[in-house]
């Protein structure tokens, strides 16, 4: 077995060879343990750069474990309170959390957005931030709510990370059209996709494959940083054409 540097050096090969990640804009610093499990820290550029990131470092044989540490930066930083508002509010416009008890932690204490008290209810969201990353704790009753929410979390300017806690009850066995269903969802609901519909989408594997055509390049980045906000998503392939 290699030792910890050859290791690293490795990685950081592999890191460096991928476009999408650009350590000398935004370094990234790796820790190897002596237990083979792997630490990174370090702000990156988006979503995307991150999970392809902790891709390439669990891929190398000898790391039996990735401790993800990693950021998102953001050029216009916000305060955690202004973050907790318009989380608060993007939550509240969400047609598909109607049913949904919604609360944010404020100066330490739980405060209710909008109660559900019924036996139908759609689930039970506590919003928290802090230091620019949004925790979701709580319930829901499906993992496309779950999912929903995390992008909700993801699209609050000055979100540097979102830690998605919240159950499913009843649990819900997870899987590819899982995935696609909640990006249809995000996509129908993403005011800055405005042909969602001539959007394709197909999973296997953890792996998004995105086609169709969209007006413009911005709309096109962004269905894939949609899709890259959702859980289990491991890479995502964008052939969507601009016409």
């Amino acid at each position: 077995m290699q030792n910890g540097h050859s290791i690293i050096k490795a990685i950081r090969a592999g890191l460096e060879r991928e476009p999408r990640i650009n350590l000398h804009r935004w370094p990234i610093h790796l820790e190897m343990g002596d237990d083979g499990v792997l630490i990174m820290q370090g702000d990156v550029e988006n979503l995307s750069a991150r999970k392809i990131a902790c891709g390439i470092a669990g891929a190398v044989p000898e790391v039996r474990g990735v401790v993800d540490r990693l950021q998102i930066a953001t050029a216009d930083p916000k305060g955690d309170g202004e973050i907790l508002d318009v989380l608060g509010a993007l939550l509240l416009d969400a047609r598909d959390l109607k049913n949904c008890t919604l609360r944010v932690m404020k100066k330490g204490q739980p405060l209710a957005l909008q109660k559900i008290i019924d036996d139908d209810a759609s689930g039970d969201i506590l919003a928290a931030v802090e230091a620019g990353v949004v925790t979701l704790d709580g319930w829901v009753i499906s993992l496309s709510h779950k999912r929903l929410a995390g992008v909700l979390a993801w699209w609050t300017p000055g979100c540097r990370d979102v830690v998605n806690a919240l159950e499913v009850v009843p649990p819900e066995q997870d899987g590819d059209d899982e995935i696609s269903d909640a990006l249809l969802l995000v996509l129908e609901m993403d005011p800055l996709i405005l042909h969602s519909g001539r959007i394709r989408i197909q999973t296997q594997d953890g792996v998004v494959t995105l086609q169709g055509l969209v007006r413009s390049q911005a709309e096109k980045e962004r269905a894939e940083q949609d899709a890259w906000c959702l859980f289990a998503v491991d890479n995502v392939i964008n052939r969507i054409a601009v016409d």
